[in-house]
């Protein structure tokens, strides 16, 4: 799931250097990789963050439910595809977009991806959730989302107030990914838990972010450093 992250192209275009040019090297696993990034971000929290600075090294750590497909030029509804969902279906009139999930996704620290966790996401950003979040600067995305209801673990329903067919591309978003019910929006701003296939390391705000991919260290590191 979201394989088309920057830097894991970055990862994929320097193992394959790596392999062509030193076979015997191409044996090592695991290093560092230092990426240059043009600012800091304000914190590691998508859903509270607007500009690129944020969303460009957090991308890796989440999923969304569905993303734009990475091989097509030119991004439409016709270009996304599941991804935390298997598949999407609307009802007749259009007012209802119903997703079933994948089953057997974790959270980085080991904890089940269920339904639960869309449905605080977007209680978060419709501002119905019990905590809030300190910015919210896409809330109007979803002026048009009546609720979200789940049928069991892995089904979600979105109840909008009229058709809106743009939706699944609002959710194919990168400024849309699922956080989890269980870590709140305070500790997201600097320790993020995703399911995406970048685990985050830490963040030291005007200097670096560092994540982890399959024993590889990743290092965003301000241009200015």
């Amino acid at each position: 799931m979201k394989q088309h992250i920057r830097t894991l192209v970055v990862v994929s275009g320097l193992l394959i250097t790596m392999s062509a040019a030193a076979p015997a090297f191409a044996q090592k696993q695991g290093g560092i990789i230092k990426l240059s990034h043009f600012d800091s971000p304000a914190s590691m929290s998508s859903l509270e963050e607007s500009t690129r600075a944020a969303l460009q090294p957090a991308m890796g750590i989440f999923n969304n439910l569905v993303m734009f497909k990475q091989d097509v030029p030119q991004t439409s509804l016709q270009s996304i595809v599941p991804d935390l969902a298997t598949g999407w279906s609307w009802n007749e009139d259009g007012t209802e977009l119903t997703f079933p999930l994948r089953q057997g996704v974790k959270w980085h620290d080991g904890k089940p991806f269920t339904a639960k966790d869309v449905k605080c996401t977007w209680d978060l950003l419709n501002g119905t959730a019990s905590e809030r979040l300190r910015l919210n600067p896409r809330k109007s995305w979803y002026a048009n989302l009546q609720a979200l209801t789940t049928n069991g673990d892995y089904e979600v329903t979105f109840h909008l107030k009229r058709p809106q067919p743009s939706l699944l591309a609002l959710l194919a978003s990168g400024w849309s990914p699922v956080y989890p019910c269980h870590v709140s929006p305070r500790d997201m701003r600097q320790h993020p838990i995703g399911t995406g296939p970048f685990k985050f390391v830490e963040f030291k705000p005007n200097e670096m972010v560092n994540s982890l991919f399959n024993g590889w260290r990743m290092e965003d590191v301000w241009l200015d450093k």
